[in-house]
Order: C-alpha cells, then sequence, then structure tokens
C-alpha cells in the first residue's frame, strides 16, 4: 500500500479546473466556483513555467533528524519563482472578461504590489495569521504558493520523505488537510488518504479515525438529504470537529479541494449542529485569529 502520493505537476492544476467547472453548472456558488476554476487554470499554466526545483540534499538529509517534513515552509527560504507564479496566476484571471469589476481591481492591486510586501503577505497567510488580511487578495497569493509547493513536491521521491510523528499534517510540509478522499483505483483502491492545502500531497490514514485528534469512537458520517453519495463530512464527538470525506466509487471524478468549495451547506448544517472545520479551504481563506 503506498503511504504517500506526491503530486503530478503536469495534470494535478489542469484536472482541478475542469472538476471546478462541471461543479459550477449546477451549484449555488457557481460563479465563486468559475473564479476558482480560473485560479486553477492559471496555476496549470504557471507551475508549466517554473523549473523543476533543485533537489536540497542537505535539507533531505537533515529532515528526519529533527523529525520535520523536509518542505516545512518554517525552515525552506522561498525562492522568487512563487512570484513568477503569482504573475501568471493574476494575469491568467484578469484575462476573463467576463468576472465582476471587483475580480479585475484585485488583479490590479496585485500586479502593483511590491515584491517585498507580497512576501510579507505571503508569510502571514502561511502562517494563517490574520492580521492586516485582504481576503479578496489571499486565494490568489495562496494559488502562487500552491504551485510553487507543489513543484517542491512533486521532485521528491516518496523515499525523501519520512512520516511525521503528527499524521493530521502533511509530512510533505506539514501543512493541514484539506479534506480526505477514499481512492478506487489500484493501487490504493479503498484507502483513505488526507490531501493536503498547500503542497498537494496524499498521504495514508485509517478509516473511521478522527484525521484531526485521533479518536476512533464517537465517529460518524454526515451528509446533506438529497445530496451526493461522494461527499460526505467525518465528525468527531471528541473534539467536535469534522473533515469532509469523497468516495470516487460513487464519482470517480471527486478532487478534494474542489468538492470541498462546492459543498458549503453541508459546512453550514455542521456548524448549525455544533462542530467546527478542522482546517479551512485554501481558496475560501480564512484566518484562524
Amino acid at each position: 500500500m503506498p503511504r504517500l502520493v506526491l503530486p503530478a505537476r503536469g495534470r494535478l492544476f489542469a484536472a482541478r479546473a475542469e472538476r471546478l467547472r462541471t461543479l459550477a453548472a449546477s451549484d449555488a456558488l457557481g460563479g465563486y466556483l468559475e473564479l476558482a476554476a480560473a485560479i486553477a487554470e492559471a496555476q496549470h499554466a504557471a507551475i508549466g513555467r517554473l523549473e523543476t526545483p533543485v533537489r536540497d540534499a542537505a535539507r533531505l538529509a537533515v529532515a528526519p533528524e529533527e523529525r520535520r517534513p523536509p518542505l516545512s515552509p518554517r525552515d525552506l527560504k522561498r525562492g522568487p519563482e512563487w512570484h513568477t507564479a503569482l504573475a501568471v496566476i493574476v494575469a491568467g484571471v484578469a484575462s476573463v472578461s467576463t468576472f465582476p469589476p471587483a475580480v479585475a481591481a484585485v488583479c490590479e492591486r496585485l500586479t502593483v504590489t511590491s515584491a517585498d510586501a507580497l512576501d510579507a503577505f505571503a508569510d502571514r497567510l502561511l502562517a494563517a495569521d490574520g492580521r492586516d488580511a485582504d481576503p479578496a487578495a489571499a486565494p490568489f497569493v495562496i494559488a502562487a504558493l500552491q504551485a510553487y509547493w507543489t513543484a517542491l513536491a512533486a521532485s521528491l521521491a516518496p523515499e525523501d520523505v519520512t512520516i511525521v510523528p503528527q499524521p493530521s499534517h502533511c509530512p510533505v510540509c506539514g501543512t493541514l488537510p484539506v479534506a480526505s478522499i477514499v481512492r478506487s483505483a489500484a493501487p490504493y483502491a479503498g484507502y483513505r488518504y488526507l490531501h493536503c492545502g498547500l503542497c498537494a500531497s496524499e498521504w495514508h490514514r485509517v478509516r473511521v479515525e478522527c484525521t484531526q485528534c485521533g479518536a476512533i469512537k464517537g465517529i460518524a458520517y454526515q451528509s446533506v438529504a438529497g445530496g451526493p453519495a461522494a461527499v460526505r463530512a467525518e465528525t468527531c464527538d471528541t473534539c467536535r470537529a469534522y473533515r469532509k470525506i469523497f468516495y470516487q466509487e460513487h464519482d470517480p471524478a471527486v478532487e478534494p479541494l474542489a468538492d470541498d468549495l462546492a459543498s458549503v451547506a453541508l459546512d453550514l448544517l455542521l456548524a448549525e449542529a455544533g462542530f467546527h472545520r478542522a482546517s479551512t479551504n485554501p481558496l475560501l481563506w480564512q484566518p484562524s485569529g
């Protein structure tokens, strides 16, 4: 059983864009999903412009000794390539004439923002820091960071990564997962994987276990009545948290980040029931403080 699935940089964002457009056609948040699809499509173009990162042999060697993920944002010095990714993403979205003027305004604002200011903004987003937040611009900046970290993760080999002591955090970069997905195709069939919100790596986690606190009692699966069978939320009575879980056996096209965005109704119902999200969706950014 593969315990770690590293991202496929050549098709990840293109597949996500396609899924978002499919979901937008029948979702109440269709307008926002179309914007997210344009961002994902621009991410595909951006990652295609990024050179394959040079393997940091020294960092890979010391990470296991420190019991730290090799691509942790706290340890990794970002290169200027992420600015290139942001420029490509902003230009791609700005070229879509059907979006409201507010979208063009955000793109223009990011275009004239200094590199130092963008780096400071990125630092706050990676730390989930809400100070001086610009929630309209945050998804664009996060999208550029996703493209950058996905390229880094795709350059690794599974043997470069050791499973860290915190199974609820990505073993590649240490970021919280967006959701989990039960795969249906070999060699992953029947296994549940958590999907990283930053580098898009996936790691195995046993089923019927809280992905936040590790509890195995009081686990339940919630869904919207009449909603898609592939979309559920795994709730925990111990910590009162939940993460969504998607089942490819019911819909082979489900994609963790895209289907999470398209199932906000389930989030609202769970909030009313007294549960809180264990972690947020990067493209629907909310500060933790």
